[in-house]
């Protein structure tokens, strides 16, 4: 698929599932997950009717607490069932504190004061401590400021680093890329789309996945796709979409691969890259809204 230049003889392999995190019937069980309610308003419940099912643990990082209680009826969904509510708690309101601690079940109310680490990194840090090599599930991940979206893209680099995010306290853990990745991911989930980093290497993501019988599963994703150099100047190879491209250099203010389309006979999506890049596909409207 790409030239020696960009996969190494020894380029390490990844396989990823993402229609797993949305489908309502998953062809296979995703990989332990845990999920952060970031604050920004849940303009799609929808999206946490299919998430919320298939996690362990679930966080709401400050002010994501406001945003889980103002959706309508979102007892009766199950919705307002969160483990723990973490941050400078200066954005959670008091009725909002108050409502998760009396709830059944209640919620874990933990103030971290940190003024080095976002409430984002706090809640990842707190999740990862207890489960080490957990998928997290970022929601409300990509809306609102500019600047909060990049923050946001930022820290999926951030999370991804081998060295320590919390003062030595745990790493990120993606396995020796011989396919028996234990986990560790981050995705970032928005009404429109989910995004998630690709460590430099060789990357099959299933966009689409066929029932035991061969007929088709839950189509959750559409057809766009952008593949974001972030890191800094990147060579990218690419299969599966509609302009797919070889040993391609990327940068911001230079070519980048944006609104590029998923082929409709594609059911994986390959990835090769000699940097971190951020891959990012649309959601299928017929159910995100």
């Amino acid at each position: 698929m790409a030239s020696s230049r960009t996969q190494p003889a020894a380029a390490a392999e990844y396989e990823w599932f993402p229609a797993r995190l949305l489908q309502h019937v998953p062809l296979a069980p995703p990989d332990p997950l845990a999920v952060v309610i970031l604050n920004q308003p849940l303009d799609s419940p929808e999206i946490l009717t299919r998430v919320f099912p298939k996690t362990k643990f679930k966080v709401a990082a400050d002010g994501g607490a406001n945003q889980l209680y103002a959706i309508p009826k979102g007892s009766e969904l199950g919705l307002h069932d969160i483990d723990v509510i973490i941050g400078d708690l200066d954005s959670v309101t008091p009725q909002v504190r108050s409502y998760f601690e009396e709830h059944t079940p209640a919620a874990e109310i933990v103030h971290d004061d940190d003024q080095y680490s976002t409430d984002f990194t706090k809640a990842v840090k707190y999740v990862r401590e207890r489960y080490l090599g957990i998928d997290v599930v970022a929601i409300g991940g990509l809306g609102g400021r500019i600047d909060q979206g990049i923050s946001q893209l930022h820290h999926l680099y951030l999370f991804d680093e081998p060295r320590d995010i919390a003062r030595g306290r745990y790493k990120v853990d993606w396995g020796q890329g011989d396919g028996s990745d234990p986990g560790g991911r981050t995705y970032l989930l928005s009404p429109d789309s989910i995004a998630f980093l690709l460590r430099p290497g060789h990357h099959r993501i299933h966009v689409r996945e066929k029932r035991g019988n061969g007929e088709p599963g839950e189509e959750v994703f559409a057809k766009h796709v952008g593949i974001l150099p972030m890191q800094g100047p990147s060579v990218i190879s690419t299969a599966g979409l509609e302009w797919d491209i070889t040993d391609w250099p990327t940068e911001f203010g230079g070519q980048m691969s944006t609104s590029n389309h998923v082929l409709p006979e594609t059911e994986v999506v390959e990835v090769v890259t000699d940097r971190s890049v951020v891959f990012t596909i649309a959601l299928n409207e017929s159910w995100r809204n």
